[in-house]
């Protein structure tokens, strides 16, 4: 039985799904218009390790587990602009890094990778059902959502009208009825990428580019939605007030999960503060699986700060859960390590108890369910360098200490050394392994 903290509901449920051969799965990604940062890439981990999870208890083939790519945006747009490029090519660079990026932290794909611009058209039948049924109006080549035509709105956020609105960066615009009112469709200026639609040549509101998608993928009631926790308001609130009422009062999804933020101090990392490092800077000094460990190693739910001696952490974590598997196989997941898993995704505890597993097979199968030791112990050890080369001036050592030439001996494995590669001499010969 698997647990989640249900945002809507402040408590952890059991978690139910409508039809246990098709789960569903949506998780807001990537605005497409530069480098992700690790902060970004908590979400990412976070419900890869949850997809791990329920195809572990349902079956490989169970889950339907959509992530979108907003590829239109206002950024892209201003990116675009200072390039002199198409749209496009500043969402597709951006794009592929980003899968390189979640890649080399071991997150797999997701089945669906909807792109915002090729979704245009449920968009627009989704923003013209909700202005049939009274729940949005035209102004000004607008279209706008009226928040005060949903009673429920605020379900999700708790927060009182007036506080959700001095707690937003609500756009004062002369067209809305209302200053809680939000952007469904826009007016695209000559030159600036749009569409045609009854309202006129546009392009859409953020929000409204999920509701649409997840309608068109996935149903109109998904499973789980998912994402981090600074969309809670006012992206995911806008979303349910949508579908909700483009649907009649059906509830958007059934669990909503949210992940809390990667700091670096007292203030979450984000881009426009500045105080931000990317997967990509940190590749070039550690391997992707140390930081995926990393981002495990607090409770989801929790902040996250990010510093030095919390990878130096992960790093010695997984050379010890190396060194104890060996060149086992995988075998039975540990039912402890399931146990903690299915608790709303304790991965401290779930690391935990890898610690405590003997069998080197279990601890495999164990570890795979988070997405670690996905290499083996020689791998991890002696990394992706120049191997060759490293097996060379080994073997010229081995002819210095023949020869008795004990100071080039030791020359070579200062020099190895000093490149971060441990030799270990053994009767066996000599063995190597990377620092």
């Amino acid at each position: 039985m698997i647990r989640l903290h249900d945002t809507m509901a402040r408590e952890k449920r059991e978690f139910v799904p409508a039809d246990p051969r098709r789960v569903t799965m949506y998780v807001c990604g990537p605005t497409v218009y530069g480098r992700a940062h690790i902060g970004n890439a908590r979400p990412a981990v976070v419900f890869d390790t949850l997809a791990r999870l329920i195809r572990h208890h349902y079956g490989e083939e169970s889950l339907i587990y959509a992530r979108n790519v907003t590829d239109v945006d206002d950024k892209i747009i201003a990116s675009a602009r200072d390039e002199g490029v198409d749209t496009s090519v500043v969402t597709d660079r951006y794009e592929q890094f980003y899968l390189e990026d979640m890649g080399a932290l071991g997150v797999s794909p997701p089945t669906i990778a909807p792109h915002a611009t090729q979704e245009i058209g449920p968009m627009i039948a989704m923003i013209a059902e909700l202005i049939d049924k009274g729940h949005a109006y035209k102004a000004q080549g607008h279209v706008l959502f009226d928040v005060s035509s949903d009673p429920h709105y605020g379900a999700l956020s708790r927060r009182d009208r007036d506080a959700m609105i001095a707690g937003a960066r609500v756009e004062v615009a002369p067209y809305k009825r209302d200053p809680a009112d939000f952007v469904l469709w826009k007016p695209s200026d000559p030159g600036v990428v749009g569409w045609d639609s009854p309202w006129g040549r546009g392009r859409p509101g953020w929000h409204i580019e999920c509701s649409a998608m997840i309608r068109a993928h996935l149903g109109e009631t998904i499973d789980i939605h998912g994402g981090g926790l600074d969309l809670i308001f006012p992206h995911h609130e806008n979303e349910i007030a949508q579908s909700r009422c483009a649907h009649g009062g059906a509830p958007l999804a059934r669990y909503w999960v949210h992940n809390g933020f990667v700091d670096m101090g007292a203030e979450k990392m984000s881009k426009s503060l500045g105080n931000v490092v990317t997967p990509e800077q940190l590749l070039k000094r550690h391997k992707g699986e140390t930081l995926r460990l990393a981002l495990l190693s607090a409770h989801y739910r929790q902040p996250l700060p990010w510093t030095e001696s919390l990878i130096a952490q992960a790093k010695a974590t997984l050379d010890g859960l190396y060194r104890r598997a060996g060149h086992a196989e995988p075998g039975e997941v540990d039912a402890g390590v399931v146990d903690a898993m299915s608790d709303d995704l304790n991965t401290p505890l779930a690391l935990s108890r890898l610690a405590a597993i003997d069998n080197p097979a279990t601890l495999v199968a164990s570890a795979r369910l988070m997405g670690l030791l996905s290499s083996s112990a020689d791998e991890w050890f002696r990394g992706d360098g120049d191997s060759g080369n490293i097996e060379e001036r080994i073997a010229a050592r081995s002819e210095a200490k023949a020869r008795r030439d004990f100071a080039e001996a030791d020359r070579i494995r200062n020099e190895l050394q000093a490149e971060g590669v441990l030799l270990e001499d053994g009767p066996g010969g000599t063995t190597w392994r990377r620092a």
